[in-house]
Formats: structure tokens, sequence, C-alpha cells
């Protein structure tokens, strides 16, 4: 066996993903159909696996009926909400692709999207029509609104009124495009992800399927849903393995704190999956002493890395969950690697993992200047193969080349190892290394550290131009609530702990760190400022 591919520690298990997606995670539910599948958290909805299933087939129908063929594409405009899930199944249903996308873009971001995939349909809110008039104007698009229509809209129930026996029979293959998300992937302009029902059945049962699963979930489970479906993380690891195990999805529309915590208590949620900005919150609130969270046993971050130090306080505060991180991307189908503290039968983790790679996949390391494959405890680029990847981006043949080699391997652009115990540890991403005089300074870990300081709520790190070095660090910082802590506290906060090219040369004070909906911080703004001659 090649010693420079890397697999999972569990062992490999038949994957069903002849299926397709709506099947394979409906594939057992005469065993639960009706159990709670979807609680509306802001209304107290609560529907069943059975409802979800015949909500899907009648959207399907109407899909067919509004004349959705095939092959065509679907944009979901919405906040986490049962008519999301019921769209984006019944599309499946249909033998039609989903785009997603944030309802906070711009008209320039949706339309952009909604070109270059030839969405043919616009599910969205009538608050954000009016950044679709003119789309659907100059496209001849439908727009639907799940809540009254303003003139010229079609309304949801046209889809959920429909009868399901008359949705055709749809032959779907293995490769048809199911979810279409937009990445911009290593490098560049937000592209089409085309993840197939088979990359997307392999990637679910990589992580909930088999005797002792990855990922645990069973039918008794209530899984928070408040990261928003329209990000990959939750439409895959949320709702797509919550279906597939038949547990109760708990969603919210938004993430505020003190809801969170009373729908925690109130639904006695046991699975909670967050990002980092979410588990710092939590982390540092109060509020938390004034709740009952013993319900939850598995606490699992992903989208972003977080730092030992901010892990370990998390930890402080469930000392009865298991803790842990995945690792994924978008192209990736996404899940890369996962935390086996979450497993049925789990694992001694180390803080700081984001686990060992999926299994059914191989992953490899390479050194980003030669390309040849690393051994154990050596940073380069992280690869993977396997079924879950990416089928390449929509309409651009040179990118997908770029991303995925001729041995299968999709690079991701970031950069990790694997110890000797198969963990993987991200060091940070590829293009986002500071380089100074030559030396390599990795933003995440400043970051933790930075975040680890009780006067400090939230931090960025980026490169600054520097004639000597070339390249030096600097912080973007957010102050705890009446925190009067200088820059200079920090720089020194920083270099006791530091070797000397990673000391902080300059800190800014801001009153938030741009992000991704992921949660990942939006660098490049913060670089785009620098350039622009901030803070004069």
């Amino acid at each position: 066996m090649d010693s420079s591919l890397f697999r999972s520690k569990l062992p490999d298990i038949y994957i069903p993903n002849h299926l397709p997606l709506h099947s394979y995670c409906f594939q057992n539910i005469s065993s639960y159909s009706s159990r709670p599948c979807i609680i509306n958290g802001a209304t107290g909805d609560i529907y069943t696996y059975a409802q979800v299933d015949l909500t899907a087939r009648k959207v399907a129908a109407g899909l067919h009926k509004l004349g959705i063929e095939q092959g065509q594409v679907i944009m979901l405009l919405l906040p986490n909400s049962p008519q999301f899930i019921f769209a984006f199944l019944g599309a499946s249903y249909r033998g039609a692709t989903t785009t997603t996308a944030n309802p906070y873009y711009t008209p320039r971001e949706i339309t952009k999207q909604a070109r270059d995939c030839n969405a043919r349909l616009i599910i969205t809110q009538s608050v954000y029509f009016e950044k679709l008039r003119d789309l659907a104007q100059d496209e001849n698009i439908k727009i639907m609104c799940i809540d009254a229509p303003p003139p010229g809209c079609l309304h949801f129930s046209e889809l959920t009124d429909s009868d399901e026996k008359d949705l055709p029979e749809v032959e779907i293959n293995p490769d048809d495009v199911v979810a279409l998300p937009y990445s911009s992937g290593t490098t560049g302009l937000p592209k089409g992800v085309m993840l197939t029902h088979k990359g997307q059945v392999t990637s679910v049962a990589q992580q909930v399927d088999g005797d002792n699963p990855n990922l645990y979930i069973h039918s008794d489970d209530v899984v928070l849903c408040v990261l928003p479906l329209f990000h990959i993380y939750s439409l895959n690891s949320i709702l797509f393995c919550g279906l597939r195990a038949g547990a109760a999805l708990l969603i919210m529309q938004k993430f505020d704190i003190v809801a969170l915590l009373e729908l925690v208590e109130k639904y006695k949620v046991t699975i909670a999956p967050i990002v980092p900005p979410i588990v710092l919150e939590i982390a540092k609130s109060p509020l938390i002493d004034g709740y009952d969270l013993s319900s939850i046993r598995t606490v699992m971050s992903g989208a972003a890395p977080m730092g030992k130090e901010l892990e370990d306080t998390v930890r402080a505060r469930f000392p009865t969950a298991k803790l842990g991180q995945g690792y994924g991307m978008t192209e990736a189908g996404p899940v890369l690697s996962m935390c086996l503290a979450f497993a049925k039968d789990p694992y001694e983790i180390k803080s700081g993992s984001c686990g060992t790679v999926v299994r059914n996949a191989e992953l490899k390391i390479v050194d980003p200047e030669t390309g040849a494959s690393l051994p154990r405890n050596q940073s380069g680029e992280i690869c993977i193969r396997g079924s879950q990847i990416m089928k390449g981006y929509l309409n651009d043949p040179e990118a997908t080349k770029r991303t995925i080699d001729k041995e299968g391997f999709l690079h991701t652009g970031d950069v990790g190892f694997v110890d000797d115990d198969d963990e993987v540890f991200i060091v940070d991403r590829l293009k986002e290394l500071i380089k100074y005089k030559g030396f390599q300074v990795a933003p995440a870990e400043l970051e933790a550290l930075l975040i680890n300081h009780p006067n400090l709520a939230d931090a960025a790190v980026v490169p600054m131009k520097d004639d000597i070095a070339g390249e030096v660090p600097v912080a973007f910082v957010v102050k705890s609530n009446g925190s009067k802590i200088t820059e200079e506290e920090i720089k020194q906060y920083i270099a006791k702990q530091v070797i000397f090219y990673k000391r902080i040369s300059r800190v800014f004070f801001v009153d938030a760190i741009p992000k991704a909906p992921s949660g990942k911080i939006l660098r490049k703004d913060l670089r785009a400022k620098l350039a622009a001659g901030f803070p004069n």
C-alpha cells in the first residue's frame, strides 16, 4: 500500500451511490415515517417524515407543471425554512438542479449567478423581490415567493398544492447534478460547483452510514439547523445527514444567542453543528449559565479553523458533550475529514485536529513547489480523491483541470499535515500564508491566540507589505464590551507567545471582522483595506 496515501481509521463501507439523493435520504423512511422531520423554531410547526416526503413529491409535480424540465436549474434565495427543504427535495425528485444563494446578496451578485447557471425559477421571499425585478424581466425567469407574493410573482402553494401523481417517471443518472453551490475555490471569482447525486450520497454515507458511523446520528436525535442551508456545510452535514439518519431537524432562520439557548432547552437538542463565530459567542457569553443545555451530546464545528485555545474554552462550557471539528470544502463534496470522537465507538482525539479522512476516500499531502507526495508530519497542500468530490466547475473546464489533477485528486489550496495518529491538522490556506523573510506565518495560529484574550471579542490577521521583510503580520481586532486594551498591550501579549517572525507589527481596532456566511474570515477585504491606505 502506498505510504503517502492516507485513509480513514474506520473500514470502508458499502455505499448505495447508484440511488438518487432523495431515494437515499428516505431509504429507511418506513421505520420513522410518523416521527418529526422538521421543527420550525420560529413557529413551532412540526412536519413528519411522511409529510416532508409527500410535500417534496407534490413540489416535484408542481415544478413539472411550471415547465421546469429535468436538468434545468432552480435558484433558492431563502433563509432557513421548511420551504427551502421542500423545494430542494422536490427539485431532486424532478431531476432538476438547485443552486443556492445568500438572500443578502446584491442584485448584481444574484444576477451574475442566475445568468451563469441559466436559472429558470427563483424561489424567495417578497422582501427580496425588488432585487430580482429587472432580472426576471431581462431573462424571463419566473419568481416565486414563500410568503404573500407581489404582483407578477407566483406563490409557493402552486407547487405544494399540486398532485404528486402528476409527476412523470424520471430516470436519474448518478452523475446528474443535484446541487450547484458557488465557490471561489482556491483562487478567483465564484464558480458553480457541480455536485452530483452520486457524490452527495457518497459524502453523506461517509459520515453517517455503517455499523460504526463517523458521525453518529440516529432517529431519536434533534439536530440544530441554525447554519444557513444555502451553504454546503449545512445542506450536506445537517440536512442530508439528518434526513438519512431519521433525526428531527430544528430550523432557525438566523443566529440569535438567546433564541438558540431557549430552543436547545425546549426541544432538547442533542447535536449542535456550528461555526467558529458562534462557538466564540457561546464561549464568551454569560447567558449560557441560565439554560439547561445538558441534552447536547455532540458539538461539531466546521467551515473555518477553530484554534486549540477556543476549543478548550468551549469544552469547559459543555463538559459532557463530544466536541470536535470537521474539515470541508465545497468542491470536495464537501467533507474531507471528521473528528472520530463523533463516531458511534469514539476514539480519543487531539485538540485542534480536524479529524481523520472520511471513509472510502484517499488523502495525500503534496509539496506545493514540486508536487511530490509528503510523509506524515510534513506540511503541504491537502488533496483528496473519492466518489464524493465535485464533477467539476460549471462551464469552466480550465478551472476544473487546475483543481482536479490527472489522477483524480482534488487540490484544496489548504496547507496541513497528517500526524502519526492519522489526524489531519490545517496550518492555513496556501494563498493566505504570510511570508516574513521567507519564514511562513499562519494567520489562523495568531488569530487563535488573539481570540483567547479576554479583552478581545474577535480578530483577523493578514499580511502587510514591508520593505525589509517582504510581508509582516498585522491584526484587525474587535474589543470586548468596554475594554480599554491598547495596541501595545496586544503586541506584547502575542510577542510573549510566538517566535520573533510571528510577532504582530500593527494592530487596527475595528467594529467587526468581515466574514462569509460560513464563518470564514474575508481576508481579501482586509487586505484591500490596507492596500487602499487604511487607516489613513
